[in-house]
């Protein structure tokens, strides 16, 4: 069975991104160190564009096959010409009740029970699925959520969107890695345990 894994970038104090969720300001705290990990251990989570630019165009995904993204996630990169920003995956999933039609045929739209939608998938064969944000997707899914992987960043952000909205509610989790970088960045997994 697939693992749904939030793989999300925060700050120190837990937002990922500003109050209108925009998150660039965590590319100023990119360094080569950091990228070079990213593009070895998760090049399927750089864009299409980014793999290009990296020369990792052809990179095999290494944990993920799958992308689900909110609206609010995609449209940045759409408004860009960004129509398919992770073609190399076999599957992306964009979850949204507004959008009509899928503007590009490599993406797919789910408009519907969305936890249902992500046990059919997780049911499936195949590498992992990424749930690439933002807060509301992940507040709808914390019950499918089986794995975090947290990107903090060296930035202390005050206010902003944090990584969901469900509310307090203890859900343990196992800590089954640290990666801690020369900028400052550290990458944190956690598996979700169940009861």
């Amino acid at each position: 069975m697939r693992k749904l894994t939030y793989f999300i970038a925060t700050s120190v104090d837990g937002f990922i991104g500003a109050p209108d969720g925009d998150g660039d300001f965590f590319y100023s705290h990119l360094d080569a160190e950091f990228v070079g990990y990213l593009a070895a251990e998760y090049p399927e989570t750089i864009s299409t564009q980014g793999r290009v630019h990296l020369g990792i165009a052809d990179a095999a995904p290494q944990r993920f096959d799958a992308v689900i993204m909110g609206r609010r996630t995609y449209e940045p990169g759409l408004a860009q010409g960004m129509t398919s920003p992770y073609g190399h995956l076999p599957e992306q999933y964009v979850v949204s009740r507004s959008l009509a039609a899928p503007p590009d045929p490599q993406v797919r739209l789910i408009g519907g029970d969305l936890a249902a939608e992500v046990r059919a998938l997780k049911a499936q064969g195949g590498l992992g699925i990424w749930l690439c944000g933002g807060a509301d997707l992940a507040t709808q899914l914390i019950d499918e959520i089986d794995e975090i992987i947290v990107k903090t960043y060296p930035v202390f952000a005050g206010t902003g969107m944090p990584m969901s909205h469900a509310g307090f509610g203890v859900r343990p989790l196992e800590l089954t890695g640290v990666r801690t970088f020369g900028g400052g960045q550290v990458v944190s997994t956690y598996a979700v345990r169940r009861s």
